[in-house]
């Protein structure tokens, strides 16, 4: 059964948890809310969840699709479903939030606004961008499905303007000292970010304040700003801007590998630098640089770079070798690449990533004779799911299956916590644990965040040491202690 609101548009994540409250009613055999978007309304169809009033919607309409044992159930669904989104609305009301139709009744609002997260459906996001960077705003694009041309266009237009367009895909920034999307309280400081991955710019942030410094700004540039077809450009306007900030006095770029071409112009960008330049492009092999700019393997090696000395790792404590398996469990794609990483440098070469094959509505055990690594934010497993930073549910779902298998002999997880992320990820994991009882397999974990966050990264760090878990400092030193488990 289907219902279409026409003109409706909420975020995805709100609807995603609308859709969960939905599954866990008497009756309801499934249940998912979405905008209608053609990509959407296939996945809907695939799903065996769309009927022909949900094919008729419209890239602005809203589905509510629901199977039920019966259509009293199937009722009861809608209406509690429609009961949830006039709720949200209310809220939003009720915490003196004020919404608008369109950008220019944005502007009007706060005329002195000088940027904007896009947070579209695709189909609709460069529009939107071209329109804000049109009126002198920069822009960062939360939506992804852009194309590349457009983002080409896009980023093109805001250089011309002497803007910046972050994103598309972008979900961390950190501008003037403001967390935006998934991002963590941290102080200003002098130490300027440039980042295609939203959770190395997170890690790196949290890192260096945890350890006495600030950043002046983290600007995101989307994922496939380092592929070869867009070439780096904001990479390169962000390091223009940066090396003009006269608050900031070392910048430091996170990305996974780029293309070689894209590589070659970030070195050379870098090597023209009159700051100190840390490159941290995980997985990058070792390369010829002077003496200010320095490559980091890993994203702990970039803040111990900034900070010109080790991080702590005092009272690590020492764990014994087990017959089995190590199983890294990610919400972070880059935390994940990073443990990778670390855990080739200490020999352990024969790790494997994101190796299950997602169910229609699980993601069967890691399977096999090998260590393996899975990023669970990864697309493959998001599909019709929150992100595992704003609903872990399917990570702790796994956890419990990994720690049940004979084969296991340490487990690894990153919690993520700060804006956008869930509310008490620790909590969801100690209340996971206490359903299985004891176990005897080691789970360390890693906590990416800081105290002013809203979890508060004391809180969740004791929270898991009381129900077992070893927290290490950060997700490096996770991986070092992991591997300690599996040394043959």
């Amino acid at each position: 059964m289907n219902r279409v609101r026409r003109g409706f548009y909420a975020d995805s994540v709100a609807l995603m948890r609308i859709s969960r409250a939905l599954n866990a009613i008497d009756g309801v055999l499934e249940a998912s809310l979405m905008i209608g978007t053609p990509s959407n309304r296939a996945l809907l169809e695939g799903s065996g969840l769309l009927d022909v009033e949900g094919a008729k919607a419209q890239a602005d309409d809203l589905i509510i699709a629901i199977r039920a044992v019966d259509t009293v159930s199937a009722t009861a669904a809608l209406s509690e479903s429609e009961a949830r989104l006039s709720g949200g609305a209310q809220a939003s009301a009720d915490a003196g939030m004020t919404t608008v139709r369109s950008m220019r009744a944005a502007l009007e609002i706060m005329p002195d606004a000088n940027l904007a997260v896009i947070s579209v459906p695709g189909e609709f996001a460069a529009a939107e961008a071209r329109a804000a960077l049109a009126r002198g705003l920069h822009v960062m694009m939360f939506s992804d499905n852009v194309t590349v041309e457009d983002e080409i266009a896009l980023k093109q237009f805001a250089i011309s303007r002497g803007l910046l367009m972050m994103g598309p895909d972008c979900g961390t920034a950190l501008i003037a000292g403001a967390p935006v999307a998934f991002a963590n309280v941290v102080p200003r400081g002098d130490v300027g970010l440039i980042a295609a991955s939203g959770t190395g710019l997170q890690e790196v942030s949290t890192l260096l304040a945890r350890n006495g410094r600030g950043v002046s700004h983290g600007i995101g540039v989307g994922g496939r700003d380092l592929k070869e077809a867009v070439g780096g450009l904001m990479t390169m306007a962000a390091f223009d801007a940066l090396e003009a900030d006269p608050a900031t006095r070392h910048i430091v770029i996170i990305s996974k590998p780029p293309a070689a071409a894209v590589t070659a112009r970030i070195v050379a960008r870098a090597s023209a630098c009159k700051k100190p330049v840390t490159l941290c492009l995980l997985g990058a092999p070792s390369m010829q640089l002077p003496k200010h700019v320095t490559h980091a393997a890993t994203l702990s090696a970039a803040v111990q770079v900034v900070l010109g000395r080790a991080l702590d790792d005092a009272g690590a404590p020492a764990l014994a070798t087990r017959s089995g398996w190590l199983r890294g469990l990610f919400c972070g794609g880059t935390l994940c690449s990073e443990a990778q990483i670390v855990l080739a440098e200490l020999g352990l070469a024969d790790v494997q990533s994101n190796v299950p094959v997602p169910g229609a509505s699980h993601v069967d055990r890691p399977q096999g004779a090998a260590h393996t690594m899975i990023d669970l934010g990864d697309d493959d497993y998001t599909r019709g799911r929150p992100h595992p930073m704003i609903e872990p549910d399917l990570r702790n779902e796994l956890l419990l299956q990994v720690l049940a298998a004979a084969d296991t002999a340490a487990v690894m997880i990153d919690l993520v916590i700060g804006y956008g992320a869930h509310a008490d990820p620790a909590g969801l994991i100690v209340n996971a644990l206490r359903s299985v009882g004891s176990s005897d397999v080691p789970i360390i974990a890693s906590v990416t965040g800081t105290d002013a966050d809203p979890q508060n990264f004391r809180v969740q760090v004791e929270r898991l040491r009381a129900a077992g878990v070893i927290v290490a400092g950060s997700n490096a030193q996770a991986a070092r202690l992991a591997a300690q488990c599996v040394r043959l």
